[in-house]
């Protein structure tokens, strides 16, 4: 604006990272790697605190998204590198196979098109069972067919955020917590970031990523200069998990066919092969954490179509996470967007939106399309 007195900028940096989650951490750690100075801004104490440390942890095979999406064409990649990303880190992670489930005939045929699909997207390894055989693998299972997919596996998301933040702090990446940024300033020379915290700066960077997870679209829309037309509306669903106290019967994830919002009520299994069940969809206008003890109520008969014997009470409250999306109730699934110079005009931003589920699956592959979308 004509006669504006512009304050002056504290620190210059070639690259900035806007989120220490496990998204952040990928881009800020292929950046480093690719010999960019690069700065992690995270707003709260601590890396990985948000969507990343509440997940399923889950790694994915790739097998529900639509061809051609963006989660389907990172899924598989991100996942065969997130294997050998743990293996060579020694991060702890067992590729342990999942059964998706089918409990009436009326959802055969949906297992049969999960199996289309997951083809289509390149996992070939999925394998159609009948009840006979899903029950020869998992005897406390009752379903009328199933379908295997043994590259579905578990990982310890904080082990992983740890070997993340490791490799880009070895090479050169530096992470500033209790750093939110309040506004960005975009321009084609740059992008200048008002940072608050216990010591406000301004800084100017050439290269920005916002991969703020759940505050991505609200961050977007403090960039003075970028396109508004361009952004998404942001939706919080809260996913809900309960604990199993007691032994776990089953040795693979167990999934229901998918639902409307998300993949249902499954049973998944931490490292030390205790179960958890979860998430359900809970529609919510902020992100909160509480899990009302009430809400077990819906969870055994949504259990109990694959588990009968699931005991009463044995479900008590464990965690809640917030899937950042970017369709509302009844809309149909977004992909996720990443939107780069190309889309907006601005040479050197990204914006990620809407990075839910297999987002961390995806990490790697995701943080290499960054790079991409800034070469």
């Amino acid at each position: 604006m004509p006669g504006r007195q512009r304050k002056p900028v504290n620190a210059r940096v070639d690259c900035v990272v806007i989120g220490a989650g496990v998204i952040g951490l990928a881009c800020a750690r292929a950046l480093a790697r690719a010999g960019r100075e690069v700065l992690i801004l995270e707003a709260a104490e601590t890396f990985g605190t948000g969507i990343s440390s509440r997940s399923s942890e889950v790694i994915h095979a790739g097998l529900y998204y639509p061809a051609g999406s963006l989660r389907a064409r990172l899924c598989r990649p991100g996942r065969e590198a997130l294997y050998a990303w743990c293996a060579d880190r020694h991060v702890p992670h067992q590729r342990v196979g999942k059964l998706v489930v089918a409990t009436s005939a009326a959802q055969l045929p949906v297992l049969d098109d999960i199996a289309r699909q997951a083809r289509a997207n390149g996992v070939a390894s999925v394998q159609r069972l009948d009840a006979a055989e899903a029950r020869a693998l998992e005897p406390a299972l009752s379903c009328v067919g199933a379908l295997l997919s043994p590259d579905t596996g578990i990982v310890d998301s904080h082990a992983l955020m740890l070997s993340l933040l490791a490799d880009a702090e070895a090479a050169g990446a530096t992470l500033v917590t209790h750093a939110p940024v309040q506004s960005v300033e975009c321009g084609t020379d740059g992008h200048v970031l008002e940072v608050g915290g216990a010591g406000p700066m301004r800084l100017h960077t050439a290269r920005l990523i916002n991969a703020a997870g759940l505050g991505a679209v609200p961050l977007a829309k403090r960039m003075r200069g970028f396109p508004a037309g361009l952004l998404p509306t942001a939706h919080y669903a809260r996913g809900n998990y309960f604990a199993l106290q007691g032994h776990s019967p089953f040795k693979r994830l167990i999934y229901p066919v998918p639902e409307s919002a998300g993949l249902g009520v499954h049973l998944t299994l931490d490292l030390a092969g205790q179960a958890r069940f979860g998430p359900d969809v809970e529609w919510v206008d902020a992100p909160g954490y509480q899990v009302a003890p009430a809400r077990a109520a819906a969870f055994y008969p949504a259990v109990r179509r694959y588990w009968p014997d699931l005991p009463d009470g044995a479900l008590v409250p464990a965690y809640a996470g917030i899937r950042p999306k970017i369709h509302g109730p009844n809309e149909p699934a977004a992909d996720f967007m990443l939107l780069g110079p190309q889309a907006h005009g601005l040479p050197g931003l990204v914006q990620l939106f809407g990075i839910e589920s297999p987002g961390l699956t995806s990490c790697l592959a995701l943080a290499d399309a960054v790079l991409e979308a800034l070469a």
